[in-house]
């Protein structure tokens, strides 16, 4: 497969051509859907709270910068789903340091986390990454099971009933 590079900053630097792909919150949050299983424009909006606008160029511009595809999953009328590229699967382990990062530092004392991971591979606790807490093994997206905690799945819950207008 040809590795698509998009650069747009001047600049050798990689961490700033890096955030000027998915530097800003959309883009992020749009990357946190996918990976949670997300494909199709209604849920990708509903879960990042975006407007139809903002979701519609956030992923008009992933595509451009290789990080999704889109594939048809109606004809009549055309409507297409949205997947994770080689690039974009590879955008894993930066979600994961992030969410390590705020679950340890933007969360009041006592507040649970978000989701929990299991590790397929040894059946255990995954914690925070980038290692299994339990086995030591590298974490990989294709090897976890996400469980959202109480709080935060009755917290998807209302975001999805406010964005079908049922609350």
């Amino acid at each position: 497969m040809e590795k698509k590079v998009t650069k747009r900053a001047p600049t050798l630097c990689p961490v700033a051509r890096a955030e000027d792909l998915v530097g800003d919150r959309w883009t992020v949050l749009v990357l946190r859907e996918l990976f949670g299983g997300a494909r199709r424009f209604d849920e990708i909006q509903a879960g990042t709270e975006a407007t139809p606008q903002m979701a519609a160029a956030r992923l008009k511009q992933m595509e451009a910068d290789g990080l999704i595809e889109r594939r048809p999953y109606s004809q009549r009328p055309l409507r297409h789903e949205y997947h994770l590229t080689e690039k974009g699967r590879a955008f894993f382990p930066v979600l994961l340091a992030l969410r390590a990062w705020g679950e340890t530092w933007c969360k009041a004392p006592g507040e649970a986390r978000a989701v929990e991971f299991t590790h397929d591979a040894c059946g255990g606790p995954a914690g925070l990454g980038p290692l299994c807490e339990t086995c030591g093994r590298s974490l990989s997206h294709d090897d976890l099971t996400a469980e959202r905690t109480p709080a935060y799945a009755r917290e998807r819950e209302q975001r999805l009933r406010r964005f079908k207008g049922l609350s």
